[in-house]
């Protein structure tokens, strides 16, 4: 007699979907820079999660449904790494918002799916950026719908707290307390002139402190003992 044995395999959720996270490098640039901006924002907020093109799963047992945010942010979610975004491992928590930095290889259809996967699974604030056109659109959530809002120049996010400002074609981050986020290049260069500030005063003082120690032995030398 043969027994039948009936074996569940564990369904897979792919890490990857085999698509680079960029297209080029002004994309690329805007995805890093909107990703540190929050990054930096919500660091001392230990359930802010923030990542940049990660695989986010809405449906257990759906491993085909699934998206790629270029930025995602989800409030109430713990910080730390991931593989990808498994919506029922996050107490069913969906990312609460979303940005796509749009590249010449995307297609109509590419956004008409993104937004439509966005709404259906409970995105609140989608946000779409394009470099090259310096254009910049938000939807907000209203109901069960995300309804596009017009006049985004200056738009100030509910969830984020800060401001999206093109300047010319660049998108701008300003922070709540209006203080602009910078990139890290800049930074970077803030940081080196600070630093070359502190030894240019460090050198001074040196040269003040060996100034006062010459002008102290002069003074010995001819019998004159300086105050103290």
């Amino acid at each position: 007699m043969s027994v039948e044995v009936k074996v569940e395999r564990e369904l897979v959720y792919p890490e990857s979907d085999g698509k680079p996270m960029a297209d080029n490098t002004l994309q690329a640039r805007y995805i890093v820079y909107i990703y540190d901006a929050l990054e930096g924002l919500f660091r001392d907020d230990p359930n802010v999660f923030v990542a940049a093109d990660l695989l986010w799963y809405p449906v257990e047992g759906e491993p085909n449904i699934r998206v790629a945010p270029d930025v995602m942010v989800a409030f109430g979610r713990p910080k730390g790494d991931r593989r990808s975004y498994l919506q029922w491992r996050e107490d069913n928590i969906p990312p609460q918002v979303v940005f796509e930095v749009w590249s010449p290889s995307n297609t109509l259809r590419d956004f008409v799916d993104k937004l439509n996967f966005y709404e259906r699974y409970g995105v609140e604030e989608f946000y779409l950026y394009d470099p090259d056109a310096g254009r910049f659109e938000r939807w907000l959530r209203q109901g069960d719908k995300l309804v596009p809002i017009e006049n985004t120049q200056g738009w100030v996010s509910p969830r984020l707290g800060i401001k999206f400002v093109l300047e010319g074609k660049d998108l701008v981050l300003y922070a709540h307390t209006g203080e602009r986020i910078l990139t890290y290049p800049e930074l970077r260069q803030q940081f080196m002139e600070l630093r070359k500030q502190v030894e240019i005063e460090r050198q001074r003082a040196e040269q003040e402190r060996q100034r006062a120690e010459r002008l102290t032995q002069r003074l010995r030398e001819l019998g004159i003992e300086p105050d103290e």
